[in-house]
């Protein structure tokens, strides 16, 4: 990021192996198993963790759970302000989200407004049983009443400090760091 420094890391890549195992624990107690159940990751980052996690609960009870990833671009908020001509990934859903219990994986909440945006998307998909939320790390600084179900690590932050996620498959590296500066 233009004009920010390292502050810390606070997760490496044990770290992050650690949070998405206990996340996966989580989830497969919270729901009593893994029937109806299915993962949506938040393109970009929140994919491969939705990915990981599907991995994660194959190796702990032996089924695999469906992952899905969603394109919020076309439901957020600040759409007009952002771009002339946003940039339209694909939403990559092979399955139906009806009376699904529908985790959905993101790797920063923040004011919770790309979750607004999500539960926006899932919901044009079709009518789940229920939605989760389950993120990598939560800074705080909500606008939006949306808490997470599944949290890997809290992090409290200041409006003046960005947490940057790193993941091998898109950045080559696992980590998560707290970064300042940007004026």
């Amino acid at each position: 990021m233009v004009g920010f420094v390292q502050k810390a890391q606070i997760l490496d890549e044990d770290g992050i192996r650690r949070c998405l195992t206990r996340i996966a624990h989580e989830i497969i107690e919270n729901n009593k198993g893994t029937d109806n159940l299915v993962l949506i990751g938040i393109r970009t980052r929140g994919v491969p963790l939705a990915k990981r996690l599907a991995e994660k609960i194959a190796q702990i009870e032996g089924v695999q759970v469906p992952v899905g990833e969603l394109d919020i671009s076309l439901y957020r908020d600040d759409l007009t302000t952002i771009a002339d001509q946003p940039i339209v990934n694909n939403t990559e859903i092979p399955f139906d989200v009806n009376n699904k219990k529908v985790i959905l994986v993101d790797d920063v909440l923040y004011t919770g407004r790309t979750v607004r945006a999500a539960l926006d998307g899932i919901i044009d998909q079709g009518r789940p049983q229920a939605i989760q939320l389950a993120v990598l790390v939560d800074r705080g600084h909500r606008e939006l009443p949306i808490r997470a179900d599944y949290v890997g690590k809290n992090v409290p932050t200041s409006k003046q400090e960005l947490i940057s996620v790193s993941v091998r498959e898109c950045d080559q590296q696992d980590s998560v760091e707290i970064l300042e500066g940007g004026q």
